[in-house]
């Protein structure tokens, strides 16, 4: 699969992935730091990219339906030491291997991730 990780994200998210034959780029990297969420998304639409963030706007469905993207993965943790968020991510790989991601919104909690599907509102 394909990742854009959100500015937010410690850059190790990206080596993450990468390590588990995915391919992975950061905002950083394409010179993207600081631009407006409406431009990193379309960046990630571009790209066929699935965006992760710990941005919680990118949970609004209004204003970025799941089924106009090719997944959107927010974290939503209390804590966001890179560690914590390291084991995390090393939780969604397996699950990206078995569960819908294009044309979804992932909201990823410690204990629990919802999965809202491209014609929910």
């Amino acid at each position: 699969m394909r990742f854009k990780v959100d500015e937010n994200l410690p850059i190790e998210v990206a080596d993450r992935l990468r390590e588990n034959a995915h391919d992975a780029s950061t905002v950083l990297q394409e010179g993207l730091g600081g631009q407006p969420d409406v431009r990193i998304s379309q960046v990630c639409k571009d790209e066929q990219r699935s965006l992760i963030t710990l941005d919680t706007d990118f949970s609004d469905i209004r204003t970025y339906p799941p089924g106009e993207y090719p997944g959107i993965i927010v974290l939503r943790l209390k804590r966001h030491e890179k560690g914590h968020v390291l084991s995390l991510v090393d939780r969604l790989v397996r699950l990206v291997s078995v569960e819908p991601l294009a044309g979804h919104l992932w909201i990823v909690e410690e204990n629990r991730v919802r999965i809202l599907g491209p014609n929910e509102r």
